[in-house]
């Protein structure tokens, strides 16, 4: 940025003031309408119980389906193999099934398994989000007891 490019800068803000021109203003909320007012609406909680039973819940899910739907896929591949050798063509179509099935169980056991790391991942970062939020306010209160000893409270 050039000099004269700063000072026109300068001078153009410093008309908007004097013109009364407002670019930012800050505005607070009403202490009983949330945002850690006192009210409990609208603060994010998290339980780790719930998240215990979300993963408890995916972990079954992705373990009995990975059982269950190869004996299933199997057991149509078999049945596919001895329609089509006896000449109905309906094999043919449960054999196209049966090789389709295979995507839709993975899709399926790949959900499950974004929803255990998703949950491990939200842990982790609500311990070390609460672990930062405390460091920072003990450090505010610090320096708030380091102010009012200057000024003799």
């Amino acid at each position: 940025m050039a000099w004269d490019e700063w000072e026109q800068l300068k001078a153009d803000a410093q008309a908007r003031r004097q013109g009364g021109e407002t670019h930012m203003r800050l505005n607070q909320l009403a202490p009983d309408s949330g945002g850690g007012g006192g009210s409990t609406r609208g603060d994010l909680t998290v339980h780790q119980k719930d998240l215990v039973a979300i993963g408890s819940a995916a972990h079954e899910l992705f373990n009995d389906f990975s059982h269950y739907s190869d004996g299933a896929r199997l057991s149509s591949m078999k049945a596919a193999g001895g329609l089509k050798s006896q000449g109905f063509a309906i094999g043919a179509a449960l054999d196209h099934v049966a090789e389709h099935w295979v995507d839709q169980v993975q899709t399926l056991l790949d959900a499950c398994a974004h929803i255990s790391n998703h949950l491990r991942y939200t842990k982790n970062q609500h311990a070390a989000d609460e672990s930062y939020i405390a460091g920072t306010l003990s450090s505010i209160s610090q320096l708030d007891h380091g102010f009012d000893e200057r000024k003799g409270s």
